[in-house]
């Protein structure tokens, strides 16, 4: 059996990967002695990421959990990129060396809802990858107030976030990708709420739906809790997008779950002051805590619905 066939029945554990609104939006092309990782471009985010940092940051992360399982499975695999358009999967001459196991990548947790009270201590972030920077959650309620603002009131943003929220169970693609009610922990009058405003035109919207929403969100920062941001070190975006994952693995193991607030980072006037007090280049901006209740798993596409996909080859 070849390591390729091999480490193909783990392929529900790397597709755990994190990834931008879960749009998942790496390919996998299986040959009899390499594994070609490429992009489907229908899963980009060219609205509310037009730089393509989440979209890097994501295919890091989905690396570094590639090469997380091959290492549990003991298969001696490394990445090449000597060619810049993709990212090859082949043999090395041993394992890659990594603390991470296949259960801290499937115990690892996306936590929309509420938190219990408390903040990261000092010896706890130090213990994190470097580059790494603490905000106390409050100092950042009044910028996500306005970030969420400009989200619902940009109406190509907001066009995108409708193409891939899932609040209706009978959505076609509810168990298949997207970000769905129950992994946004929201309540059934909530999730209607925000499916009726995603549909109201774009001029209504910026009347008084985009505020409305907005403020919906208000007591999401407004507690004592902690807030990471994670910081240019000047590598490469899909490299940071590895100590992205490796963090929040780490994260993981101690029970914490995180809450991605890229619309921090997407609207300018918000990325710009959050640039000027962490002092460095952010790239990620999360909350974290623990969760007050078990999160919902998001959804994960099936080997055979990836684009790319190629038998015998």
């Amino acid at each position: 059996m070849s390591w390729v066939t091999t480490f193909r029945e783990y392929e529900p554990v790397y597709r755990r990967a994190p990834s931008a609104h879960n749009t998942q939006p790496w390919t996998l092309s299986y040959g009899r002695h390499e594994i070609v990782i490429g992009v489907d471009p229908a899963r980009a985010l060219p609205a509310s990421d037009p730089s393509g940092r989440d979209l890097a940051l994501g295919l890091g992360c989905f690396l570094e959990t590639c090469l997380i399982v091959a290492a549990a499975a003991g298969l001696p695999v490394t990445c090449d990129r000597s060619d810049p358009r993709r990212l090859r999967l082949i043999p090395a001459p041993g394992p890659y060396l990594t603390s991470f196991t296949l259960d801290d990548i499937t115990s690892r947790r996306v936590a929309r809802g509420p938190y219990s009270p408390g903040t990261i201590s000092p010896a706890f972030l130090a213990g994190l990858e470097p580059g790494v920077t603490h905000v106390p959650c409050r100092a950042l309620a009044p910028d996500l107030a306005v970030a969420d603002r400009w989200m619902f009131s940009t109406p190509s943003v907001t066009w995108e976030l409708r193409s891939w929220v899932r609040l209706d169970r009978r959505h076609p693609r509810y168990h298949l990708d997207g970000l769905t009610d129950r992994a946004l922990a929201l309540s059934l009058p909530s999730a209607r709420l925000l499916a009726a405003a995603l549909h109201v035109p774009p001029a209504v919207r910026r009347l008084g739906v985009a505020a409305l929403l907005a403020f919906a969100g208000r007591g999401l920062l407004r507690h004592d809790g902690s807030v990471l941001v994670l910081t240019s070190r000047g590598a490469p975006v899909l490299a940071e997008g590895r100590r992205l994952m490796r963090t929040w693995l780490t994260l993981a193991r101690h029970g914490l779950a995180v809450h991605p607030l890229s619309q921090l980072l997407d609207c300018p006037v918000t990325a710009a002051r959050l640039t000027t007090r962490v002092g460095a280049t952010p790239l990620a901006v999360f909350r974290v805590g623990r969760p007050l209740t078990e999160p919902v798993r998001s959804a994960r596409l099936p080997a055979t619905s990836v684009p790319g996909w190629v038998s015998g080859t």
